[in-house]
């Protein structure tokens, strides 16, 4: 559906910062601005040293970054409280300057000064959470914006109900509309079903040398799988088997999962946008190091919708791993019920709701 907005020139602020969960759902919904109305103007703001410092400016988009400091590092409260008022005071001179019609947050302690200074100076906001259990940062922006968007069902109980908005993650639209690799360009044999294992960009060092002992068991199986190990840990990697190949990074993702057959993943916020947009069986393995032990409740959702199954990293291990892929692709009844049921969740126009919910409240 496409709306015309009712000024000259549509001018966004998007901020989100610190992983990839959150800038590229923000990069998603600037995009699908974008495709509507291709004269707007936009500013991201986020951290001058984080992910988003690199990857956003690279893609020609307006950045400015602040500097701040998450309350959780080893350093002083003074420190963190001294530069989050700073930052406040910052955002509020770039927003005067830049005078956005809507100031969106998608997640990161980075969104909090931006979206209070747009609060502050009577500007439109809105906020988008991606985890089944809401963050520090929106839990505490919830009654200061005018609308919040969420991603997972589970956490519309956390916001204010006459406000949220049940939209999905915008990276689920984005992977169902790209083109598949398939999997002989990845150098796989086409009637053979394809495993990937991933633990997100970085790797981990936990998972990657449980796999060193796991892969072995692979050799000669009926499936193919693509292991990526994350960029500082490929050298670890030294195996010469046809059906198992191993990789640091994959710059095509969502162009690979659409050959996938079962995923092994981590259960971050747009990992799953992406597999239930897609209808990818997962084998979840929600990472314990975040924070509110997120990735366990997003994946608990996927699980007890049996879109998908648990296995937890204290139980990663050879065994336990090949017996939960071997369920999956031997048990065609389970297989197809995962499948389902995790297509049935996703939300593919996703970027389409957003979009809605942002004209509504500059209308």
């Amino acid at each position: 559906m496409c709306y015309n907005y009712i000024g000259e020139i549509m001018k966004v602020i998007i901020s989100a910062g610190g992983t990839g969960g959150h800038i590229y759902p923000a990069l998603a919904i600037l995009n699908k601005i974008k495709e509507h109305d291709s004269n707007a103007e936009f500013l991201y703001i986020g951290t001058t040293d984080r992910m988003e410092s690199k990857i956003v400016p690279e893609r020609g988009i307006n950045y400015y970054g602040i500097k701040m400091i998450g309350l959780h590092k080893n350093l002083t409260a003074f420190k963190s409280i001294y530069l989050f008022l700073k930052s406040i005071k910052l955002c509020k001179n770039k927003i005067k300057e830049f005078k956005p019609d809507v100031v969106i947050g998608v997640g990161g302690y980075v969104t909090t000064p931006v979206i209070l200074a747009a609060h502050r100076l009577h500007i439109k906001t809105i906020i988008h959470e991606q985890n089944s259990i809401p963050g520090k940062s929106n839990r505490l922006l919830t009654k200061y914006v005018d609308k919040v968007l969420v991603s997972l069902p589970g956490s519309i109980k956390y916001f204010d109900k006459n406000k949220t908005v049940y939209t999905g993650n915008p990276r689920s639209s984005e992977v169902y509309n790209m083109k598949p690799i398939s999997k002989g360009e990845l150098g796989f044999e086409e009637n053979k079903k394809l495993v990937l294992i991933v633990m997100g960009s970085l790797g981990s060092m936990t998972i990657n040398n449980e796999l060193l002992k796991i892969i072995p068991k692979f050799k000669d199986c009926k499936y193919n799988v693509l292991i990526v190990t994350g960029k500082d840990y490929i050298s670890l990697f030294d195996f010469d088997y046809k059906n198992v190949k191993i990789v640091p990074y994959l710059e095509n993702m969502g162009n690979v999962l659409k050959s996938v057959d079962v995923i092994v993943t981590r259960a971050g916020a747009s990992t799953l946008a992406e597999i239930l947009g897609l209808g990818i069986p997962s084998i979840l393995v929600p990472s314990p190091y975040v924070a509110n032990n997120h990735q366990y409740y997003n994946a608990m959702e996927i699980v007890n919708n049996k879109a998908g199954l648990l296995l937890e990293e204290k139980d990663f291990n050879a065994d336990n791993l090949k017996e939960k892929i071997d369920l999956l692709l031997e048990d065609n009844n389970l297989y197809n019920e995962c499948h389902n049921n995790a297509f049935n969740m996703g939300i593919r126009d996703s970027s389409d709701k957003i979009y809605e919910e942002i004209i509504k409240i500059l209308r």
